[in-house]
């Protein structure tokens, strides 16, 4: 099987071409596939495909490195958008492609910078989903002896946002795996800890279901920034900062969609015995 990694800020990718529909991935193949020291190594495997409807240019699918499949990945769509101009499958600058739940629009500004619409992002409760009687402007849930203050919101896929004053020594993962399997949360959840900056800077780290800490998250970026900015603490146009870097949030507010820009880069290509 051939295959192509590439990064966005560090989250990797492999990203493989099933047009023709030569390959059923397993969940055990995608696990395997995904071990960094007996397999590829990627956060996310992307798996290419026809389009599914005359609205879009092509269709696909997302899967953590657990084998489960997504519905959205930020990062993914701007490597997907440098895979399919670098592969010459598509002679276009402004691309639509479809995912598990949602169509995405990119547009390839140069070489390697690519700005996403994301959509509008989704606050209630059910759309995350997140189980709860009443809808509320911040949540609170009980963990090792006080509460945790938190938001919810979905760009095709959920996310909660926590606010930290100090991120570098935040434990991610063990809150991150709390909320994970929180059965409040019946798909699992995306789990996003922010610092403020200022009115246009956030720092960022973001457990990521069925995957763990990664370098970057950009569905992550967008929905701590959407967040922020309903909020009225952040401006219209935020600097996300993540551990692999800088990804560039802009959002009107209410039912405007909202951009996101950002870099993508080609690592290798390579072949694999399934």
């Amino acid at each position: 099987m051939k295959f192509t990694k590439m990064h966005a800020l560090g989250n990797d990718f492999v990203i493989i071409n099933n047009i023709k529909k030569k390959f059923s991935l397993k969940k055990e193949i995608i696990k395997k596939l995904s071990n960094r020291y007996l397999g590829i190594g990627f956060d996310q495997l992307l798996l290419l495909e026809l389009s599914l409807n005359k609205c879009s240019d092509f269709h696909y699918r997302i899967f953590n490195s657990n084998g489960n499949e997504v519905e959205q990945c930020g990062n993914g769509a701007r490597c997907l958008a440098l895979y399919l101009k670098t592969k010459k499958l598509t002679i276009k600058n402004e691309i639509c492609v479809s995912t598990k739940n949602r169509l995405i629009y990119i547009k390839i500004l140069n070489d390697n910078i690519f700005s996403v619409n994301m959509g509008v992002p989704l606050f209630n409760p059910k759309d995350i989903p997140f189980i709860t009687n009443n809808i509320k402007n911040t949540y609170r849930i009980f963990f090792q002896k006080k509460y945790i203050y938190f938001n919810v919101v979905s760009l095709g896929n959920p996310h909660c946002v926590i606010q930290v004053q100090d991120l570098l020594n935040t434990p991610v993962s063990l809150i991150g795996s709390f909320f994970e399997k929180n059965k409040l949360f019946p798909q699992k959840i995306n789990v996003g800890f922010m610092q403020y900056l200022n009115r246009n800077n956030i720092k960022l780290r973001v457990f990521e279901r069925g995957v763990g800490e990664t370098n970057a998250c950009g569905s992550g970026a967008c929905a701590a920034a959407a967040i922020g900015i309903k909020k009225n603490f952040l401006s219209k146009k935020v600097y996300v900062h993540l551990t692999g870097g800088i990804i560039i949030i802009s959002w009107k507010g209410s039912n405007n969609n909202l951009f996101m820009k950002g870099n993508a880069n080609y690592v290798y290509d390579g072949e694999i015995i399934l």
